[in-house]
């Protein structure tokens, strides 16, 4: 019996009862573990013992060296089980819990990450913490903070209350006394500090690692489109065209990964996330809007193909993420020897070789290869005496073979649960998959999803549940639940014209004004008033590898305000643009969406109404056009929005309005794109 398979035989403790696949990786630990929750806050008050509050998620690659390392070891589990109410937070399903310990390790080291550990008073304040420790260092730290707790409570004490302040403090945002202006020169500034930091050769980032950060590009590109700026233009397909030919795309079985470990995306952090290749899907499929390059649709459909091959569960929602690890290795699954390669392809290796680059630019280590492309160019197929087709059709069976044969691995662990706000914007990604493509089983693919998110994740109060997972729905959801599934129900509404989507989205947002918003600020706080309550209440503010939850609340308000005319949403969603706009330049990177709401704000924002018997189709003929900012709306004489009334002729009709102000109704889209500002 190998020797996890021993301890778990010998071990069993109170994570065996939870769903989430990280917690039940450590349900064999010989600590003593405790999932979040009253029942393990109450013991360290009644025993007087500190608490140890370890996150993570389980595609983590450090997570999963720590436990081994330390987790799984009978001494250091003997003196955390002492000592200790030691708590293991998913942090994917309790982003709250996370984001307040985190904040505290980063007040005190400067640093974040996962595994994050974070060591607090009996009432949750922390006093001490970090990321991932190795074993001397792991146990020294235990034996100290407890002797540290026994011998001088008082000075540990005055260390959680020092530190919960700022924890606060960190979540509090300034309202400022003065109003910057929502105009060209603000959206000007920011460019201006974001450009000294762009990779002119690699594109990206000017430094390692490298995330995809698809809302970054996504904003970089229409503001490309909308001031004519070639530079960014340019910045945005450098930095797309490298992440699709690199490492960090998986070039057999399509998808990417989480991050870059290094410069030129070579060396991906093979973890993959649906929340990652959802907001990609929606990238990709705009910027092919734009440049009309076959790459980005090759590059959406193969993501696409990996999210249902690999992603999709059962009850029709998607899973949340695949592991980086197998065998104990980072990578193993993905990467390639020669030797494995040439007994696959034979006579087809050499094809191989030079299309992924299987020479010194894909070594990665121990003689293995990260397939990769350095050019998407034609020129190559010459080279061969082959025709650009023929060399497709052989590079497509050279991808089966290898895919084939990748299938028989080991396969990296399945984070199996699904969580609404990540199926939310995947139902966002299908529906820009839809409008660049015009493909219909994406559309139905995106009704089914929703349809299926709301039945299994609809609590009867009207708001979310976070997570769900094998029949049963579990976890209040928090502001990122409700907000992107808000604009989910919007992107829905827009490709459908079906206003029982809109009449969804309006309900959502009743109740997460209700039980999320802080008077104060007009923002809205992280967690329900619903919800027991935190040592802080986070407020999430920051545009990051997803939106900021504020900033797609603040989107959702201006969009349904304008679909169904409503002042008062559009008044609050310019409240809390405002409130963040003068802190956006000083870090534009964590501000795009944000800087997407000023977009509407700065540039023309045409509503396009669709009416009669074509309205569907005359929408899915404009979606061949790059028109980076837009609203849609429209459906046949049954359609009720106020913006609709008095639209309806005797024949299929489009109107372009814009500030409340519309053009004559034409019957064609060319007429109609004539008419945009």
């Amino acid at each position: 019996m190998a020797a996890k398979e021993e301890r778990a035989a010998l071990h069993s403790n109170r994570l065996v009862h939870q769903t989430s696949p990280y917690l039940l990786q450590h349900a064999h630990n010989p600590v003593d573990w405790y999932p979040w929750g009253e029942e393990a806050l109450e013991h360290a008050r009644t025993t007087n013992r500190l608490l140890l509050i370890s996150v993570g998620y389980s595609s983590c690659h450090w997570c999963h060296v720590m436990e081994r390392e330390c987790f799984e070891n009978e001494a250091i589990a003997q003196v955390m089980n002492a000592h200790f109410v030691c708590i293991k937070v998913d942090r994917e399903e309790r982003p709250d819990v996370d984001q307040v310990y985190m904040s505290a390790v980063q007040l005190l080291t400067g640093r974040g990450g996962w595994p994050l550990n974070c060591f607090a008073l009996p009432d949750g304040r922390p006093i001490y913490g970090g990321t991932y420790f190795p074993p001397a260092q792991w146990e020294q730290v235990l034996k100290e903070l407890h002797s540290a707790w026994h011998t001088d409570p008082q000075r540990v004490e005055r260390a959680g209350e020092k530190l919960q302040l700022g924890v606060v403090a960190s979540s509090l945002v300034d309202v400022p006394t003065e109003r910057i202006s929502l105009d060209q020169a603000m959206l000007d500034e920011l460019i201006a500090a974001w450009e000294v930091h762009f990779d002119r050769e690699h594109g990206g980032p000017d430094r390692a690692p490298k995330f995809p950060m698809p809302n970054n590009n996504l904003f970089l590109l229409r503001q490309g489109q909308l001031s004519g700026n070639k530079v960014l233009l340019d910045q945005v397909e450098l930095t797309l065209d490298k992440m699709a030919l690199g490492g960090i795309f998986d070039q057999v079985g399509g998808g990417f990964a989480r991050y870059s470990t290094d410069l030129i995306w070579k060396v991906p952090h093979f973890e993959k996330m649906l929340y990652d290749n959802a907001q990609l899907v929606v990238l990709y499929s705009e910027a092919f809007q734009h440049f009309k390059k076959p790459l980005y649709r090759h590059t959406v459909e193969r993501t696409l193909d990996f999210l249902e091959r690999e992603l999709t569960a059962a009850n029709g929602l998607y899973h949340s993420a695949l592991d980086a690890d197998t065998e104990g290795e980072e990578g193993r699954f993905y990467v390639w020897t020669k030797d494995e390669l040439q007994t696959l392809l034979g006579a087809e290796f050499d094809l191989a070789a030079a299309y992924f680059n299987i020479n010194s630019k894909g070594l990665w280590e121990e003689d293995r290869y990260i397939l990769l492309r350095t050019v998407d160019d034609p020129e190559m197929a010459r080279t061969f005496g082959i025709s650009e087709a023929e060399r497709e059709e052989r590079i497509s069976t050279i991808r089966s073979t290898l895919l084939h044969a990748r299938d028989q691995r080991q396969r990296p662990g399945l984070d199996d649960k699904c969580l609404t706000s990540w199926n939310a914007l995947m139902i966002s990604g299908l529906c820009a998959a839809h409008n660049a493509f015009q493909r219909d089983d994406l559309r139905r693919s995106a009704e089914r999803t929703m349809t299926q998110l709301l039945s299994l994740c609809k609590r009867t109060d009207g708001g979310l549940w976070r997570s769900t997972k094998n029949g049963a729905s579990t976890i209040n959801g928090y502001l990122d639940d409700h907000a992107f599934t808000i604009e989910a129900l919007i992107d829905l509404y827009q490709i459908t014209f079906n206003e029982a989507w809109l009449t969804e989205a309006q309900a959502l947002m009743e109740h997460t004004i209700r039980h999320f918003r802080d008077t104060t600020t007009g923002l809205f706080h992280y967690t329900s008033d619903l919800d027991p309550p935190l040592i802080a209440r986070p407020m999430e503010v920051h545009d990051n590898v997803t939106p900021a939850s504020n900033s797609s609340m603040a989107k959702g308000l201006y969009l349904l305000g304008e679909l169904l005319d409503h002042a008062p949403y559009r008044k609050r969603s310019k409240r809390m643009l405002e409130t963040i706009a003068p802190t956006m330049a000083s870090y534009p990177s964590g501000h795009s969406n944000w800087a997407l709401l000023a977009q509407w704000h700065t540039y023309p924002m045409p509503q396009i109404a669709f009416t009669g018997t074509d309205a569907l189709a005359l929408r899915q003929q404009l979606a061949a056009y790059p028109i980076p900012q837009k609203l849609l709306l429209g459906g046949t004489l049954e359609a009720t929005l106020p913006l609709l009334h008095g639209k309806f002729l005797p024949s299929s009709t489009i109107f372009v309005c814009v500030d409340k102000t519309c053009s004559l109704p034409v019957a064609t889209v060319p007429e109609a794109l004539s008419q945009l500002p």
